[in-house]
């Protein structure tokens, strides 16, 4: 798949007017910033804050969990006032761009955090992930000007599949000079500090090929100079969700992605934790673990991206989500690092598939002339999400007396509450009332395929 050459054209995949080298400008977004999820939250950092600088307390996980709730909190409340106002001065380009830079620099930071410094690090943590938050929100809302309906699993799977060989990358490199590292006798609290740096400048130089090769195709609205700002966000976000009730298909989606979300945003921010604290890994060890979670989940993301576009959307997110209650139990009754390896590959082939179709079909239930409005508003059900599924493991832990067996079992229960809600969603439905919301001619079988 040569992702920067030219399309012909009459290419299937892309909107008219759109180049393969702009598709690859978009993905890279992904590549760019898969660096910050696979070390600060999942491989590195999360284990670092609860071993090394909160030093195994009790209320570490919990402490972690909570970091990154309030950030999504943040996020949650302020993401659909930043896409209306990116929609309206047509400038998520810009946005995003003002977003990265606020994560690269954030991310850096935190490698003069030290153990014992736990507040230090948890404001850190929070002020750079509610950056990156933000700007994976203004990059979905480019797919659905980029790719066409019946091609947008697809398209979206190529941003996925190469987000996940940019964590992979990134990943690397920290491990490369871990090993060394740690041949040479320096400690955690010396050689963690260097692989947000690595991560830091490789989020940074990556990006720049998005806003090289990406184009703000949106059109400023009548109304961009109207008043909007972080004071409007409640009334934004009443205003969106009043008109996204008008699109149930859309709202099932977003309570489906609630639940499975949740359990995914656990596997994304306490994996290292729980292999290091739980079955014994060692640092280097869940490097590696990750390592190849971020392979397996490149080849689920690629692969069921075409996978969707054929057997449809709804089909593929829910063999997804049957594989995350599989993990969640094979995990819980892991007690071997060979056990809970089989875990890992499962959890790595549905963490891309599952996240790659569902902001596929939160493109195609989205009003073409709101798409930044309601991406925004499936942030929201992205960071509610992660604040419920990694809170609830962390309180549950500390309930359990730091039992994560108990945790990671109940996290099952969100995958089956998600597989029950998207019973409920109808694609042709929820396909045609986004067209008719923008004055658009009813979609194809193609479009709508369920």
């Amino acid at each position: 798949m040569a992702l920067s050459s030219d399309p012909s054209p009459s290419d299937p995949s892309l909107n008219p007017g759109v180049r393969r080298r702009e598709v690859f400008g978009w993905a890279m977004y992904d590549f760019a910033n898969s660096g910050y999820t696979t070390v600060v939250i999942t491989a590195v950092f999360a284990a670092y804050f609860v071993g090394g600088i909160a030093g195994k307390a009790a209320w570490a996980t919990f402490a972690w969990t909570a970091a990154l709730s309030v950030s999504y909190a943040i996020v949650m409340l302020t993401m659909p006032s930043l896409g209306a106002w990116a929609d309206r001065r047509a400038a998520k380009k810009r946005l995003l761009a003002m977003v990265t830079v606020g994560c690269v620099l954030s991310t850096a930071a935190l490698a003069a955090v030290g153990p014992g410094a736990v507040a230090w690090a948890i404001v850190g943590i929070i002020v750079s992930n509610t950056f990156y938050a933000w700007g994976e929100s203004l990059t979905a809302a480019f797919l659905p000007e980029l790719a066409r309906p019946e091609a947008m699993g697809k398209v979206s799977g190529w941003g996925w599949g190469l987000g996940y060989v940019g964590g992979m990358l990134t990943l690397g490199v920290c491990l490369a000079y871990v090993l060394w590292a740690q041949a040479q006798g320096i400690p955690a609290s010396e050689f963690v500090p260097v692989t947000l740096l690595i991560t830091a400048a490789r989020y940074g130089g990556a990006s720049l090929f998005t806003f090289w090769l990406l184009k703000e195709r949106a059109q400023p609205h009548p109304q961009a100079t109207q008043e909007q700002g972080l004071r409007a966000s409640w009334a934004r976000l009443k205003v969106t969700f009043a008109q996204a009730r008008q699109h149930p298909d859309f709202m099932w989606l977003m309570a489906c992605a609630v639940c499975y979300q949740g359990g995914v945003a656990v596997a994304i921010s306490l994996a290292a934790i729980y292999a290091e604290q739980v079955i014994g890994f060692a640092p280097q060890e869940t490097m590696v673990l990750i390592f190849a979670l971020n392979a397996a989940a490149a080849v689920g993301a690629l692969a069921w991206g075409y996978l969707q576009d054929r057997v449809g959307h709804k089909l593929a997110l829910g063999s997804t989500l049957v594989g995350w209650i599989l993990t969640c139990v094979i995990a819980a009754l892991s007690t071997t690092k060979g056990s809970f390896w089989w875990a890992a590959a499962i959890a790595g082939i549905c963490m891309g598939s599952s996240q790659s179709a569902g902001r596929a079909m939160a493109g195609l239930f989205a009003p073409p002339r709101q798409l930044a409005e309601f991406y925004g508003l499936w942030s929201v059900a992205l960071r509610l999400a992660a604040i419920i599924g990694p809170l609830s493991y962390g309180a549950i832990t500390w309930a359990a007396g730091g039992n994560q067996r108990v945790a990671i079992l109940s996290t099952a229960v969100l995958f089956v509450a998600g597989l029950i809600l998207l019973v409920k969603v109808d694609m042709a439905r929820g396909r045609e009332a986004a067209l008719a919301a923008g004055g658009l001619t009813p979609p194809t079988t193609a479009d709508t395929r369920s």
